[in-house]
């Protein structure tokens, strides 16, 4: 009998690829489901949410409500920050970012949310997230907001650090931040979600409790970091950790007020769902 295929759509990084390595390589029981890598950058499987394109896909949380209708959060695989996140990066130290053009790795990234809520007056120029060093030593930008494992390499360039979202998100709110999720599509009905929900959360405990055999297999994504053992673990591990393994109450919290802000601050113009996560359904 032929497996029900779930296509599993995510960045090409090593943190992703690492907690979804158990699933893909079927180092777990996937209960009768085969599943699939789909590699694309964020904001391009920000825009594929909005039209229902994968059964699984990893999403910023700021694309979420415009694609909330189609798709629900899994209780595993979050990406979340705490005390450390995005950083806005310069060839020069900066004083502000007022009025300067600030390179974004896309407008659906929870990056460019968080930025906007820390400093709303600057001009975004969107660029690749590959291109964001660039541009700035190019001197095409003033600065440049950097996701990925850029937020280990830029010191490489002889880039200068202007702020740390997600520290200073921790320290005005208290709370870890939030950056991406994996979501799974409605239509799969109740039954199919909490299964893959599920297998999710195995397919990262599996890759925490396994880890030098996942990272082998996580370093053949780490942009920059392929030779680097120490950095290419050292970011898989800031963003594949208990918190991926469930958000917690903190990390759920934290969800629902970077919604609620970006909402209020009228930079989020879809309406907020009720319901976030598929164990609330």
């Amino acid at each position: 009998m032929e497996r029900r295929l779930i296509r599993v759509a995510h960045s090409p990084d090593s943190d992703d690829a690492f907690m979804f390595y158990p699933l893909v390589a079927e180092k777990i029981d996937t209960r009768g489901l085969r599943f699939e890598h789909v590699l694309k950058d964020i904001e391009s499987l920000n825009r594929d949410a909005r039209e229902g394109r994968w059964e699984v896909s990893a999403i910023s949380f700021h694309a979420f409500p415009y694609v909330a209708d189609k798709y629900v959060v899994l209780p595993s695989g979050g990406s979340v920050g705490d005390g450390y996140g995005p950083l806005v990066v310069s060839k020069e130290p900066l004083t502000t970012l007022k009025g300067k053009k600030v390179a974004i790795p896309g407008r659906w990234t929870t990056a460019f949310l968080t930025l906007k809520l820390f400093e709303p007056d600057f001009e975004p120029v969107e660029v690749y997230f590959e291109d964001v060093i660039p541009a700035v030593l190019e001197g095409r930008v003033d600065a440049g907001l950097v996701i990925h494992e850029g937020q280990l390499t830029y010191k490489d360039f002889g880039l200068h650090k202007f702020v740390d979202l997600g520290e200073w998100w921790k320290e005005k709110f208290g709370l870890p931040l939030p950056l991406g999720c994996n979501v799974v599509r409605r239509d799969l009905g109740k039954e199919l979600i909490d299964l893959i929900a599920r297998l999710m959360k195995e397919s990262v405990q599996y890759a925490l409790s396994h880890k030098e055999e996942a990272m082998e297999y996580a370093r053949r994504f780490a942009r920059g970091l392929e030779n680097d053992r120490e950095r290419s673990e050292r970011f898989v591990s800031m963003y594949v950790n208990e918190r991926t393994v469930d958000y917690g109450p903190d990390g759920r919290e934290a969800v629902r007020l970077l919604l609620k802000l970006g909402k209020e601050r009228g930079i989020i113009k879809a309406p907020l769902p009720e319901k976030i996560f598929s164990d609330e359904l």
